[in-house]
Parts: structure tokens; C-alpha cells; sequence
């Protein structure tokens, strides 16, 4: 059987779908744990810009049940932000973003006080920038620099600034990532866009 022509073909068509097949299995096996390891890092990277998230050590179901039974979803008055609610009250607005980096898609989430213009903090939950370059942007070092920060009323709501452009002098400016222009340059771009829809949103149900 092996001298036939056509038995090379079908055996590569058999083992091809035997593999085909073991690798669909494992990937809708552990596509579950996947997208749930994907949620509780949106969850993780919302509480974390809560002004005390204290998240240190707690395990993802923890977490899960901190989200829970903090963040609620956005509305038509909060510019469809999540809204951080304790004892009734509003403490802070979790704003979502994404966009594309320099290699890939970067998502985060902006924290932002009920004034609606001082940043409690930044946090991101997805990206694949270059390791000790643009992937510096998710380290307390530049991260910490956005908490007290404001969203300015008009114009660019933040300015990401390269060295060339010197130290921050507004309370709307940060400085960029040492070498990772681009990773900053997009960063600032995708903020923009997020926080000028989130702004005008807001003022638009303030009117």
C-alpha cells in the first residue's frame, strides 16, 4: 500500500487532522481559563487606581469579589466610566483605554477623582512594548508621576513629554519613558482620545 501514489497524501491529510484536531481540543479547554485570567487583569488594573487598592497578596478570587462589590458600571453621568461607590457615595471614576502601540495594542484604565479633573493613578492590564523600553510604562516610575495630575479643562487633556521638550511645568504633564518615544508618543495619543470623549461626554449631561 505504501508504493500507491496517493498513499503519501492521505497520510499527511490523517496526521494533519489528528493534530488539527488535539489542538482545537487544548484550545477550547483553556480558552475559559484564558478570558478569565483576562478579566481578573482588568479588575486588577481598575482597583489599582483606586486611591488605596491595598491588593498586595490577594489572590484573584479576592479580587474578583473586591471589584464586586466596589465598581459599578459607567452611566450616562459619568461619562460611561466605571464609578468606584462605597457606602453609597462616589469616590472615583475608572476610565478604560486602549490603543495601538508601537508593537502592539495597549489597554489601561485612568483613575479620576469626582472633580473630574485630579488623576488618582494609571494602571495597564495588556501590552507587548519592547522589554526596558517602551514596556517601562507599566513601572511605578512612570506610572506614580500621573497621581495628583489633572485633566486640563481644554485642549490636550495630558502631555507626555519627551527630554527634548524639558521638565514638566503644568500640572498636565508627565515626562515619557526614556527611549521609548514612540511607546510615549502613543500612549499620549490614546489618553487624549479616551479622556476628550470622557470629557465632553461629562459636560455635555453637566449641561
Amino acid at each position: 500500500m505504501k508504493d500507491k501514489a496517493w498513499y503519501p497524501i492521505v497520510y499527511m491529510f490523517i496526521v494533519t487532522a489528528v493534530f488539527s484536531s488535539v489542538l482545537i481540543g487544548l484550545s477550547r479547554m483553556t480558552r475559559e481559563r484564558v478570558e478569565a485570567n483576562a478579566q481578573i487583569a482588568f479588575e486588577k488594573a481598575v482597583l489599582n487606581v483606586l486611591p488605596s487598592p491595598d491588593l498586595k497578596g490577594l489572590p484573584s478570587s479576592k479580587i474578583h469579589e473586591r471589584y464586586a462589590a466596589l465598581i459599578q458600571p459607567g452611566d450616562t453621568a459619568s461619562g460611561g466610566a466605571l464609578r468606584y461607590v462605597q457606602d453609597g457615595k462616589l469616590l472615583t471614576y475608572a476610565l478604560p483605554f486602549e490603543g495601538r502601540g508601537f508593537w502592539a495594542t495597549i489597554k489601561g484604565v485612568i483613575g479620576i477623582q469626582t472633580d473630574k479633573h485630579t488623576i488618582t493613578g494609571i494602571s495597564f492590564y495588556e501590552q507587548s512594548e519592547t522589554p526596558g523600553l517602551g514596556a517601562e510604562i507599566v513601572k511605578p516610575q512612570f506610572c506614580d508621576q500621573f497621581v495628583g495630575k489633572k485633566v486640563s479643562a481644554s485642549g490636550e487633556p495630558i502631555n507626555i513629554m519627551t527630554k527634548a521638550e524639558g521638565m514638566p511645568s503644568t500640572p498636565s504633564e508627565v515626562e515619557a519613558v526614556t527611549g521609548a518615544t514612540q511607546t510615549s508618543t502613543r500612549l499620549e495619543r490614546m489618553l487624549n482620545a479616551s479622556l476628550s470623549a470622557w470629557r465632553d461626554a461629562v459636560a455635555k449631561e453637566e449641561q
